[in-house]
């Protein structure tokens, strides 16, 4: 290796420590990675490197676990996951050893990414500008079978053997461009020197490929595969433009010639999509949502209010309109704008009327108004008891119970004074879903709210390890311990039972802190 690059390499390696990426005492062991024997990277292993990245997700403050959002993407996710298991894509070891979590990013940008490990993560930028949700699948789609096909381990073997954590700072540094161009160019020029792409760019042999088996999942999934098409289409016309950043998907997957006549050829046959251009109000809705929560300044904000105010509003189709309203609601609840806010929903109230989701998102949307105003102390106990009121008679009338209404819910009983209703349901969720950051942090704010400091600690140590702070995590098991300790028969507000969970879940978290500790 030039000497040039080496310095450049070991630069790239001491920034990545003074961002806290790495510690000196790694730079030192690690300065060169070691090149020499060694198959792909196995399973276990690219599950532990998807960890350490989806760490540092989690850390940063463009994270969003916005439920409603969440929900949605995850139902096309699940989808593409089952059909990538039914054509054989994605066989029964992978999906028990791999995450499979998308992760969502408040960023503007365009952008997807395949991550270590089977985690996913989506820009609210994509999710804004696709026209439907045969789109969205699309690039959903492609994205899973860049992991299904194996092409992270594959392509670190062709590397010539990189070190794994190496490849993990070519990874962040590439996600932190949006924020540092400076910094992420730095680590992007010392990821050449060690011969990984800085965006973890696929090869044009495994985006080939990804095309190829994502156009299969989709079709399998049910999804319309001219959404394939229409992606790419709007991708090629983005691509004629000057790209200033908001369009990284188009670097990191560069549509080659070849790959936009692959997809210009494919049959598509009879099927069409039943939504149409923009045809799905749910959709629509969706979009709206995640423009009106991406990271915004004020001026775009309140362009995305005024929206509604457009004189001819009134005369475009309904689906139209309740993108619009929807959208303007929330860009002025994030504007602290209550009363324009709650204005946008009595509007938005008539026009989605008769549409099961249209209705659903309208009631959800009254739900956050009325927390919003029971955090600033402006809501009557009267208005906040009928809000919660309207949440559990649509989570009574669901086929199955629906995360975003459990977690309004319980933050709007828990403003209204009556913690002891939360308990239970979170527990029951939790039973079912132990991976629910946000439901462990509301469970640890109820039993804080009825003075049972115990298994507020416990469920605390329980968000910081579903989100791989098991640093974290182990210093409130051990406080829980303490109180335990120092409480004598009195248990600190807990029982014998607490106190095992406590011990074997202490043991248990202390282990993964090690194992955590010895990657770095």
């Amino acid at each position: 290796m030039p000497k040039f690059l080496r310095r450049l390499f070991l630069a790239t390696l001491l920034m990545l420590c003074a961002h806290g990426v790495f510690s000196h005492a790694q730079v030192q062991r690690a300065a060169l990675p070691e090149l020499g024997d060694g198959g792909e990277l196995t399973a276990s292993a690219e599950r532990r490197l998807g960890e350490r990245i989806a760490r540092e997700i989690y850390q940063d403050p463009d994270y969003i676990d916005d439920a409603i959002l969440s929900e949605y993407v995850e139902g096309i996710w699940q989808r593409l996951l089952a059909a990538a298991q039914a054509r054989g894509d994605l066989t029964q070891e992978l999906r028990e050893r791999f995450a499979w979590e998308v992760l969502l990013g408040k960023d503007r940008s365009v952008n997807a990414f395949a991550l270590p490990g089977g985690y996913m993560g989506v820009h609210l930028g994509l999710i804004g500008i696709v026209s439907t949700r045969d789109e969205l699948a699309s690039v959903l789609a492609h994205e899973l079978s860049h992991v299904t096909q194996r092409h992270i381990s594959r392509m670190t073997t062709r590397q010539n053997q990189q070190t794994p954590w190496i490849i993990a700072a070519m990874i962040l540094g590439g996600l932190a461009a949006s924020k540092s161009p400076d910094a992420a160019n730095a680590i992007i020029a010392g990821g050449q020197a060690a011969a990984v792409q800085g965006q973890l760019n696929f090869s044009r042999d495994m985006e080939r490929e990804a095309d190829r088996v994502g156009f299969a999942v989709l079709e399998q999934a049910g999804f319309d595969p001219s959404g394939f098409a229409s992606m790419f289409d709007k991708l090629q016309k983005a691509s004629r433009l000057n790209d200033y950043g908001a369009y990284p998907y188009l670097r990191s997957h560069p549509l080659t010639t070849e790959r936009l006549a692959d997809m210009a050829s494919r049959d598509f046959g009879s099927v069409r999509s039943v939504q149409g251009e923009g045809g799905d109000l749910e959709h629509q809705m969706m979009a709206a949502r995640a423009r009106a929560l991406a990271r915004s300044g004020v001026e775009t904000l309140r362009s995305l209010a005024a929206e509604a105010d457009a004189p001819r509003l009134d005369s475009q189709p309904q689906i139209r309109r309740a993108a619009v309203l929807y959208q303007s609601a929330l860009a002025s609840l994030r504007l602290s704008d209550l009363a324009r806010a709650e204005g946008m929903l009595a509007r938005l109230r008539p026009v989605v009327a008769g549409h099961a989701q249209g209705e659903r998102l309208s009631v959800l949307l009254a739900a956050e108004l009325a927390l919003q105003r029971a955090l600033d102390g402006k809501l009557s106990a009267d208005a906040l008891a009928s809000s919660v009121n309207q949440v559990r008679a649509m989570r009574g009338a669901a086929q199955g119970d629906r995360r975003p209404e459990l977690l309004v819910q319980a933050q709007l009983l828990i403003h209204a004074g009556r913690p002891s209703e939360v308990s239970p349901m979170l527990a029951v969720w939790l039973t079912d879903h132990p991976r629910d950051a946000a439901a462990w942090q509301l469970l640890s704010a109820s039993s804080r709210a009825q003075g049972n400091l115990l298994r507020s600690v416990r469920a605390e140590a329980e968000a910081r390890a579903v989100r791989y702070d098991y640093t974290g995590a182990l210093d409130r098991f051990k406080a829980a311990q303490e109180m335990l300790r120092t409480a004598g028969s009195g248990m600190a507000g807990g029982d014998h039972v607490d106190a095992s969970i406590i011990d074997a879940r202490a043991r248990q978290v202390a282990s993964l802190a090690r194992e955590q500790a010895l990657q770095r």
